[in-house]
């Protein structure tokens, strides 16, 4: 797993932020937390726990409180605060940049941005994209693909047909996200969030064929930029002798960096059709998230016919 960074250039474009002063070219500025801080207490003196690598909000309430006071003790806090060389300050609501903020922010090479954005649309919008874009991400071999709203990610060894079903699988209607390498971004406690990476987007490898646009020869509706990790579904090559789910009552799941993700194994052998299994498949766990299970239905239908309760059987 590594440790991913966002450039200050990037939050700057993404947020349209404005540039008031910055030390350096935005783009060599890397900001590695994804939390931010209002910085009302540090600016009344208070240092415990502050952070500098977090970038720092200030609002109408600090532009408020920085204004109520006389003119000595205002130069001191904010001598005080850009001396602890915070990563980055933005000033919400186009509150205007004191010429104090403009020589302290100068003289300890603190990066200073405003926006129009009121406080809380700032706030929101950054910490939604800081989350996104420092989240731990791990690559891993495989597709990924949406059917149906479900993020279907398709593992297996290399050969085994994961390419050409997702092919197939896009000519049924349904879009690619990744093939071959998917980077795996743990977005929240339960979230798990794919894409390619950018060299590859929107390519498909297809031995025999060689490399395919899947953008320009399907459409753009053929393609999504990222996708939830919904289900896991992973090829294998057929064994004979080994037992392979035939009801579904068991759920079983693949960990993804401490997310729990359900997952489904499929055996491959000449003559099946791997995009329609996987559509079913993808089906029916939207089916189960919503509350229907067809396996346990079915289980209890033939308890009550065998005369049983079905809640009296272990398992159920």
């Amino acid at each position: 797993m590594n440790n991913p960074t966002v450039t200050l250039a990037a939050i700057i474009k993404h947020l349209d932020l404005k540039i008031n002063y910055t030390p350096e070219d935005p783009e060599n500025i890397l900001i590695h937390k994804k939390d931010i801080t209002r910085p009302g207490l540090p600016l009344s003196g208070f240092y415990d726990k502050f952070e500098a690598d977090r970038i720092q909000i200030a609002g109408l309430t600090e532009d408020a409180y920085i204004a109520s006071l006389d003119e000595d003790m205002r130069k001191f806090r904010l001598e005080e605060f850009f001396s602890k060389r915070p990563i980055a300050v933005v000033c919400s609501h186009n509150t205007p940049v004191s010429n104090y903020a403009m020589e302290f922010a100068e003289k300890y090479e603190v990066p200073l941005l405003s926006t129009e954005q009121s406080t809380s649309d700032l706030t929101a919008a950054m910490i939604s994209y800081l989350n996104l874009q420092l989240a731990p991400m791990i690559t891993r071999h495989g597709v990924l693909i949406e059917i149906y709203g479900e993020g279907v990610y398709i593992t297996g060894d290399s050969g085994v047909g994961k390419s050409e079903t997702a092919i197939e699988l896009i000519k049924r209607g349904h879009r690619l996200i990744a093939d071959d390498a998917v980077e795996l971004r743990k977005v929240s406690a339960i979230t798990i969030l794919g894409q390619a990476p950018e060299i590859i987007r929107h390519y498909i490898e297809l031995r025999g064929i060689g490399i395919v646009d899947v953008r320009r020869l399907f459409g753009m509706g053929a393609v999504k930029q990222t996708e939830k990790v919904n289900l896991v579904v992973h090829l294998e090559h057929w064994e004979k002798g080994k037992m392979y789910e035939r009801l579904g009552l068991d759920d079983t799941y693949t960990d993804i960096m401490g997310v729990q993700i359900p997952s489904l194994t499929i055996p491959v052998q000449p003559g099946r059709n791997l995009a329609v299994v996987i559509e079913t498949a993808a089906m029916n766990n939207r089916q189960k998230k919503m509350g229907y299970n067809t396996a346990r239905e079915f289980n209890e239908k033939v308890m009550r016919q065998m005369g049983l309760d079905p809640s009296q059987v272990d398992g159920m």
